[in-house]
């Protein structure tokens, strides 16, 4: 399989004025294309702070991280968010819609940015609502959506732009039981079906069950990887 991750001897340190914290302790970690794979260990284990380094929120203090043959750490921040957009997708714990815009223009938005022509952002659009199983809700905005409906929309606007990855933070940590594994099931249908690659950071024994790889962090370290 193709690799599209490299992490090699990352390292991110957070200081304060009373102590340093190292977050990300010298991890050396490959992901290749289709994996879908589950990022776990207890709080302050550094779970999210090694996603968010992958995904080019946090930048590293020391190390390499190569994302789709790029070292992300040497791009300036404008060139930082174009590749994010281009080349990422995210779901967040706490959803981030855009509450004045529709399911619809939440999923198209991304697009439009990336100056995709009109009919390909809304057959692309009504695709990926389909797929999440929102056909009959594009119109909706997310004040009148469920938590469910609303995490979703951020899956089909994730995957939007057409990213060699995303990149899930506790996607379910705001759900019931129901809608965390029919979530869970679309995600996984859409990795096996259409080979999306899919990387959590997670406390949730059902992804854990369902991912192919689990990675475990404690202190900061990877201890297993299996």
């Amino acid at each position: 399989m193709q690799t599209i991750i490299e992490i090699k001897d990352l390292v991110k340190i957070f200081k304060d004025s009373a102590q340093e914290v190292c977050a990300v302790n010298h991890v050396t970690l490959n992901f290749s294309a289709g994996e879908f794979t589950a990022i776990v260990g207890p709080s302050g284990s550094g779970k999210t702070t090694l996603l968010n380094l992958i995904g080019g929120l946090d930048a590293p203090t020391s190390g390499s991280l190569i994302v789709d043959g790029k070292e992300i750490s040497l791009l300036k921040e404008r060139e930082m968010t174009l590749f994010r957009m281009h080349h990422i997708g995210f779901v967040f714990q706490a959803y981030n819609l855009i509450p004045v815009l529709t399911a619809k223009e939440n999923v198209s938005f991304v697009m439009e940015l990336q100056g995709r022509k009109r009919a390909e952002v809304e057959r692309r659009t009504t695709e990926l609502l389909e797929a999440v199983g929102l056909s009959d809700r594009m119109n909706s905005r997310p004040a009148k959506l469920s938590g469910g409906q609303q995490q979703r929309v951020a899956v089909a606007r994730a995957l939007a732009s057409m990213p060699k990855f995303v990149l899930a933070d506790e996607p379910t940590a705001n759900l019931d039981s129901k809608s965390a594994e029919n979530l869970l099931d679309i995600m996984e249908r859409l990795n096996k079906q259409e080979g999306i690659t899919f990387i959590f950071s997670t406390h949730d024994p059902r992804i854990v069950a369902k991912a192919k790889r689990v990675i475990t962090l404690e202190d900061g370290r990877v201890v297993k990887d299996e």
